[in-house]
């Protein structure tokens, strides 16, 4: 399904868009995609915070120790995406959910998939908060996806990856003018890995790799939760999206 304008809508509109989209993403996982020692639950993730206290106290499964994840090995098949580099040595961002991969043995958290708001990038506390956030994830070692669906502003004149990624490097990543929207996904650890695709309003999305370890992952049907998570807006508002005009 063709990426829509949400710049053409107000903030609550996608929020509410972003809620439905994210359910149907942890239910796709938890429905064969990912390992049966691996779940995925929406949950929130905001403000500074320890590994610990991203730890869900479970019951005892009395399964064995963690065993290495089934999934697609990275070295045999890469990622189809255009970039890949790796380190060498306001109100409806507050709201905001993560879909969050645990595994069944302790419940820590493996990956996280992150969905960019409008209001991430609403003011420069804001858009310091998720970057700081998104940093720790990936120096914990939890692997991370993100999906941002709105174009660059003056906070992110080069999108979010190239935000992201100057806390690692010195960065000179640029998004193609016609493809100003971003996907990419992240191998967590003191040396991330980043796999990044941009992307643009009317493209159609595409899966994503949603690392389980560094040498392996699951492809994430970015496009097929996005047209059913579409299907369960308003007329009113999809109309208002896809009629040519302003819009909203």
């Amino acid at each position: 399904m063709p990426i829509h304008d949400w710049t053409r809508v107000e903030a609550g509109i996608f929020h509410h868009f972003h809620t439905e989209w994210m359910s149907m993403l942890a239910a796709a996982l938890n429905q064969g995609l990912l390992p049966p020692d691996h779940y995925s639950l929406v949950e929130q993730i905001a403000g500074p915070w320890e590994p610990d206290v991203l730890t869900l106290k479970g019951p005892d499964t009395g399964l064995p120790e963690r065993q290495p994840p089934v999934g697609t090995a990275l070295a045999e098949f890469p990622p189809q995406v255009r970039y890949h580099t790796k380190v060498e040595v306001e109100q409806y961002a507050a709201k905001a959910r993560s879909v969050v991969v645990r595994h069944t043995s302790d419940h820590r958290v493996i990956a996280v998939l992150e969905i960019v708001s409008a209001g991430n990038k609403s003011s420069r506390r804001r858009f310091e908060a998720f970057l700081s956030k998104t940093e720790k994830l990936l120096l914990a070692g939890i692997h991370l996806l993100v999906v941002d669906l709105f174009p660059p502003g003056p906070r992110d004149p080069q999108g979010v990856h190239a935000a992201l990624w100057e806390r690692f490097t010195d960065s000179d990543f640029a998004l193609p003018a016609d493809r100003p929207l971003t996907l990419a996904a992240y191998i967590g650890g003191p040396i991330p890995e980043a796999f990044v695709d941009p992307t643009g309003v009317g493209a159609d999305l595409h899966n994503m790799p949603l690392f389980l370890s560094p040498e392996v992952y699951i492809s994430t049907p970015l496009d097929a939760t996005y047209a059913s998570a579409w299907e369960t807006m308003p007329l009113f508002w999809r109309e208002a999206l896809t009629t040519p005009g302003d819009g909203a």
